[in-house]
């Protein structure tokens, strides 16, 4: 199944994360879901636990909106990524908090 129809599922202490080979597959399959995805890919932070995108936008409002946007999805899906919301510009990072790294959901979320 593909990650765009998958939900994310609670996701407890003790639970590995992804590795590297899980967390490459999931990022390729994100980043080839469109042309935006492949135009702006998610990428992976240096520490392999978290992945990362900045959006450009015309305005803060327009940032502020795509803010609106990622909160109503990161509800529904009870999964919260941190976001910088700047003039013109909204960076997101996925983690799993409770596992100190990537799982499923963070990919599914993204």
């Amino acid at each position: 199944m593909a990650l765009a129809e998958k939900v994310c599922a609670p996701c407890e202490g003790g639970t590995q994360p992804m590795d590297n080979q899980e967390i490459q597959a999931s990022l390729e399959e994100l980043n080839n879901a469109s042309e935006e995805a492949r135009q702006n890919p998610w990428q992976v932070t240096e520490d392999g636990k978290a992945i990362t995108k900045e959006y450009k936008l015309k305005d803060f409002v327009a940032a502020v909106d795509l803010t609106n946007q990622i909160k109503d999805v990161a509800e529904a899906e009870g999964h919260h990524p941190d976001l910088g919301v700047y003039y013109g510009k909204v960076a997101i990072k996925i983690t799993t908090h409770a596992i100190g790294g990537l799982s499923e959901n963070d990919f599914i979320l993204a």
